[in-house]
């Protein structure tokens, strides 16, 4: 079935990739500018690169926060948090201070911290992501697969039973989280190639 799907800009991120991953699966994919236009959305994406205080100001300077949350929690459209934008997921973000996130996952937002010195943050490249899950996000996929990874935050939900996906560099961290309509990858999955698309495709199958 084809999908409308709204990728939101709130001014913290290069958009074109996303869009053009959803248009090579076949859906409808537009940039939403402004917050009025997500009721023509089927299915909504926050992706996002750069600091959580930062990003989570765009938000709800633009009005996009109350509006996310009438699409989102109370109509239940699917919703995906890209990178930033599932960080911006949590409770809080300690990135330059203390801020307060959408808390739609109760959890925090920490650095990322491995326990190999030898292992630069900013963590950027190719990693192995375990799948706790494998339907939703990572139905039709094997036990692994490999993503891209651009950051140096990550999200620590304070209920285990949401994340449904795991990245090992140092130490484990949150690969990705999963509960109800809402979904976040903290890797990229518009440049992750062929498991990268089919996590895309699995978003767009989600019903309302």
């Amino acid at each position: 079935m084809k999908q409308t799907i709204a990728i939101i800009d709130y001014g913290v991120g290069n958009l074109t990739s996303v869009v053009n991953a959803f248009l090579a699966l076949g859906h409808e994919a537009f940039v939403a500018r402004r917050s009025d236009e997500l009721g023509r959305a089927t299915h909504l994406v926050l992706p996002g690169v750069g600091a959580f205080g930062d990003g989570m100001q765009k938000l709800q300077r633009a009005g996009w926060v109350e509006t996310l949350g009438v699409e989102v929690k109370e109509k239940g459209k699917p919703f995906l948090g890209i990178c930033l934008g599932m960080q911006l997921l949590a409770t809080t973000g300690t990135e330059h201070g203390v801020h307060s996130g959408l808390s739609w996952i109760p959890g925090i937002v920490e650095r990322l911290s491995p326990s190999d010195p030898g292992l630069r943050v900013p963590h950027i490249g190719w990693n192995d992501v375990r799948f706790a899950r494998r339907e939703g996000l990572y139905a039709g996929l094997g036990e692994t697969d490999v993503f891209y990874f651009v950051h140096s935050y990550v999200l620590k939900p304070s209920e285990p039973s949401v994340v449904n996906g795991v990245c090992f560099y140092g130490a484990d961290f949150v690969a990705s989280v999963e509960v109800g309509n809402i979904r976040g990858t903290q890797y990229h999955p518009e440049k992750s190639q062929k498991a990268g698309l089919k996590v895309l495709e699995n978003f767009a199958r989600m019903a309302a």
